[in-house]
C-alpha cells in the first residue's frame, strides 16, 4: 500500500510539472493568518501582510492569490469555509503556501485553539493531502516571530511546539519547509530592541491618522516589516534552489 501511494504521488507531481511547463505560468495560493493577509485601505493603512507585498518580487509569469484571513488557525480557516474555495480553485501545477500557528496557540479560544502534537499536526497533513489530490504542490511555513524581548534584550520564543511540529510534518510528508520563525527571529535581533519596532506597528497617539489613539503591536507588520520578510522568503527560495526561484525578478 505504501509503494502504491508513493507511485501515485509521483504520477501526480509529474502531471503537475508538465502542466507548469506547458502553460509557462504559475499560480501561488496562500493560506494563513493576519501576518500574511491583504490589509484594506493600503493608501492610509500602514499595516501589511508579507504576502500582500510579495508579487513584485516575481515576474509576470506568477500570479499570487492570497486567501489568508486575519485571526485564523488551521482549525478555523477550514471550519469557517475559507479552505473550500481554495481547494476548488486549485489546478495541477499550482502551489499552496501554508502558514499557521499564531492563532492555533490561543488556548482560551475553542474556535481556534489546536493542540500542536495532535490536531494542529493532523490539520496540516490534511491540507497537504488535499492540495496534492488536486495536483497542486504544497509548501509549509512556520509562523513569523513576534517582537517579544525581555528586559535583558533577549528575544523570546512565542510559538512553543508549533514550529517544531510544522517542521516534522514537512519532513514526514516530504514537502519543502521554510522556517520563517528562525529567519525572522534573526531579523528582529538584527534590528535590535528599539529598531525592531519599525518592523511592526508602533505609533504614538496622533502620530498616524489610521491609528489616531496610537498603537503598540508587536505581531503585525509595517510596510518595512512585510517587505523585509518577503526578501527573507526570496533569499530562502534561492538557498533551497526551489523551482520557483526561476520566476523571481532579478
Amino acid at each position: 500500500m505504501k509503494i502504491y501511494k508513493l507511485l501515485l504521488l509521483s504520477a501526480v507531481l509529474l502531471v503537475a510539472c508538465k502542466a507548469n511547463i506547458g502553460r509557462g505560468k504559475v499560480t501561488i495560493h496562500t493560506i494563513g493568518d493576519s501576518t500574511m493577509a491583504n490589509k484594506p485601505n493600503p493608501d492610509k493603512n500602514p499595516e501589511r501582510g508579507w504576502v500582500q507585498v510579495l508579487a513584485p518580487y516575481f515576474n509576470e509569469n506568477v500570479q499570487i492569490k492570497n486567501y489568508a484571513v486575519n485571526g485564523r488557525s488551521t482549525k478555523s480557516f477550514r471550519e469557517r469555509g475559507h479552505w473550500q474555495p481554495v481547494l476548488d480553485a486549485l489546478q495541477p501545477g499550482d502551489y499552496v503556501f501554508i502558514q499557521f500557528g499564531h492563532n492555533d496557540g490561543k488556548d482560551t479560544d475553542p474556535e481556534r485553539y489546536t493542540n500542536p502534537q495532535t490536531s494542529y499536526r493532523y490539520n496540516l497533513i490534511r491540507y497537504i493531502e488535499e492540495a496534492r489530490s488536486k495536483g497542486a504542490v504544497p509548501i509549509l511555513f512556520s509562523s513569523i516571530a513576534r517582537r517579544k524581548f525581555n528586559k535583558e534584550g533577549v528575544l523570546l520564543d512565542a510559538h512553543g511546539n508549533y514550529t517544531l511540529v510544522a517542521r516534522l510534518v514537512a519532513s514526514e510528508m516530504k514537502v519543502p519547509f521554510f522556517d520563517m520563525q528562525y529567519l525572522t527571529e534573526n531579523l528582529e535581533m538584527s534590528y535590535g530592541v528599539e529598531g525592531s519596532k519599525k518592523l511592526h506597528l508602533h505609533f504614538a497617539k496622533g502620530e498616524n491618522e489610521f491609528f489616531p489613539d496610537g498603537i503598540d503591536d508587536n505581531t503585525h507588520l509595517s510596510v518595512l516589516g512585510a517587505n523585509e520578510i518577503a526578501k527573507i522568503f526570496v533569499s530562502e527560495l534561492k538557498r533551497q534552489k526551489h523551482p520557483l526561484q526561476k520566476y523571481l525578478n532579478e
